[in-house]
């Protein structure tokens, strides 16, 4: 694995990191079409990121950290922030967001007890994270775009989330303890 930090896909991934105030405050102000241009670019950089790291054989250590840092960054502050617009519900979002803590307290508790061990990302948690940028995306067009088919995706996808969330968190854990 490459130990460059300045290599391409990591510049794109800082590139996202810089998305995330002006995304925040897009949110805030209620300016949905700004936040809608940010979520595409950091969706279109976050691809392009994934892709030049395998073609140009530039995977780096610092990337294979700071890419998942990026995505949980901006869906927590999605979801915390069309929360409190009103826009997502609270309990999905306590959810979302407290998986997440689960987690990461549960990495912190591993990499100090044990020592680094990787936990490959697994079909739920892909899924999960697939359909929480889903419903982001699909809350940020309805604030646009008045239509009962996203009106229906929306519920539709509330429920999905918050299944995938449940399901995800406990195959993490039973995947967490088995590995233990």
């Amino acid at each position: 694995m490459d130990k460059r930090i300045f290599t391409v896909p990591n510049q794109l991934t800082f590139l996202r990191l810089g998305f995330l105030p002006f995304f925040i405050i897009a949110i805030r102000y209620s300016r949905y079409d700004w936040a809608l241009g940010l979520l595409i670019a950091a969706g279109l950089s976050d691809a392009l990121d994934g892709l030049l790291a395998r073609q140009m054989n530039q995977k780096t250590r610092l990337g294979s950290f700071l890419d998942p840092i990026a995505d949980k960054l901006l869906l927590s502050s999605s979801y915390f922030m069309l929360a409190l617009k009103g826009k997502i519900a609270w309990w999905l979002t306590i959810l979302v967001l407290g998986r997440d803590v689960l987690i990461l307290t549960a990495c912190a508790v591993i990499l100090l007890v044990v020592g680094h061990m990787t936990f490959p990302p697994s079909v739920f948690g892909k899924l999960n994270t697939t359909f929480q940028i889903l419903l982001v995306l699909v809350v940020i067009l309805t604030a646009l775009v008045e239509s009962p088919a996203l009106r229906i995706a929306r519920v539709l996808l509330v429920y999905v989330v918050a299944a995938f969330t449940i399901i995800s968190g406990f195959h993490y854990s039973i995947t967490v303890a088995r590995k233990l």
